[in-house]
């Protein structure tokens, strides 16, 4: 059988592993794929290259193709959402002298308690705040905003654009006071002494869903074959990436020089859920600091775009109600279904849930009788059910 080759975009973070992992371990192969992995240095880089055709797929912000069905962004194809790849793996850290501050009135940085955390961070900075978040439509800004919201914080923020790589030079240079990123750049800053890290992504909102799989439409309608083959690839290896016994394999892979170009180290922190804070090396233990596969992790919730979408639209002064409608339209779970079903992946009996509202594991109903959910609760307690109309 002739393998056809298919071209990935991917910013180098460990959240990009799934395609990594398919490449590198024969899960792509078995589907008859080869993929080349084209390194990008940016969010919108990736964007524009999905748009103008450049590449087939990509590993993408999952709110990214929300903001392009809502008109944020240039005039490309409609783009679609076929699967999340990750859940988590996002850290906030402040500037080393920020963090000194911090620590002289009392603040212990245990990486878990956000309104601590947020009190610590108030008390240290009397003027502005700068905070630095890979892009604009990112679950980093939204977890940055939900997070200060609600504080004196809130008004003195402002958030400005650093790709994932910059971060640490952007602390470094006082370009901004903290940042908000996806694993290894956070402990990047660390291991350069220019950042300490003040907490978890997933102590804001226990099931942030950072990356996703994109294509445009007119691929997935065109190219259905291929388009399932690359998703049965991808959801393999995102399985593959939560046996714990293949984490240290993922994080050798991961530091390569065609990938991350890193330190089989740095990559193995955010993988096995022990974060170093400081360059003094102080540890902290994060369970389930990033998720690829477990706890239905890769579908992709209509109402959760729902959700991101009515968020998107407040900050924007769009119509929530037309906001959520396309958001939903572009994460595709009749693509999960139609194509992951034959894989063996079990699949949720409905499309949407109310998001935030379960703080533990739970039980829910699937095809193959019962599923495990992750918990999904946000720090401040909040819930969201789309409008009947829109489920």
């Amino acid at each position: 059988m002739s393998l056809k080759l298919l071209r990935l975009g991917y910013v180098p973070l460990t959240d990009a592993a799934p395609l990594f992992v398919a490449a590198e371990l024969g899960f792509a192969a078995e589907e008859g794929l080869v993929l080349d992995l084209i390194r990008l240095q940016s969010w919108a880089q990736c964007r524009d290259m999905l748009g103008m055709g450049g590449i087939e797929a990509a590993h993408m912000l999952v709110p990214l193709p929300i903001a392009q069905a809502l008109g944020l962004g240039p005039a490309y194809p409609r783009f679609d959402l076929a699967m999340v790849l990750s859940v988590g793996g996002q850290a906030v850290a402040v500037s080393a002298a920020l963090a000194e501050v911090m620590r002289a009135a009392g603040h212990g940085f245990g990486f878990g308690d956000p309104l601590a955390a947020r009190n610590a961070l108030a008390g240290a900075v009397p003027g502005a705040l700068r905070v630095g978040v890979p892009f604009p439509f990112s679950t980093q800004a939204e977890l940055v905003r939900r997070w200060l919201e609600g504080s004196e914080l809130a008004a003195r923020m402002s958030i400005h654009t650093v790709p994932p790589p910059r971060m640490a030079d952007a602390l470094a240079a006082g370009e901004v006071d903290a940042f908000c990123v996806g694993e290894p750049w956070a402990s990047y800053a660390v291991e350069r002494g220019v950042g300490v890290l003040l907490l978890a992504g997933r102590a804001i909102w226990a099931s942030p869903p950072e990356k996703g799989l994109v294509l445009t439409r007119d691929f997935a309608e065109a190219r259905p074959d291929e388009t399932g083959r690359l998703m049965r690839a991808v959801w393999r290896a995102c399985r593959w990436l939560d046996g714990a016994e293949n984490r240290t394999t993922a994080a050798e892979i991961l530091s390569r020089p065609e990938y991350l170009n890193l330190p089989p180290e740095l990559s193995e922190r955010g993988l096995m859920d022990r974060l170093h804070i400081s360059a003094a090396g102080e540890v902290r233990q994060y369970r389930d600091f990033i998720r690829f596969h477990a706890g239905a992790a890769n579908f992709p919730w209509r109402s959760l775009a729902a959700l991101l979408a009515r968020r998107i639209a407040q900050h924007h002064g769009l119509d929530e109600v037309v906001a959520m409608e396309a958001a939903m339209g572009v994460f595709r779970t009749d693509l999960f279904r139609q194509h992951l079903r034959a894989a063996g992946a079990d699949l949720p009996g409905a499309s949407a849930r109310v998001e935030g509202a379960m703080a533990h594991p739970t039980a829910v109903a699937s095809e193959k009788g019962q599923m495990i959910l992750g918990p999904d609760s946000f720090f401040d307690s909040e819930t969201f059910e789309p409008p009947f109309a829109l489920r």
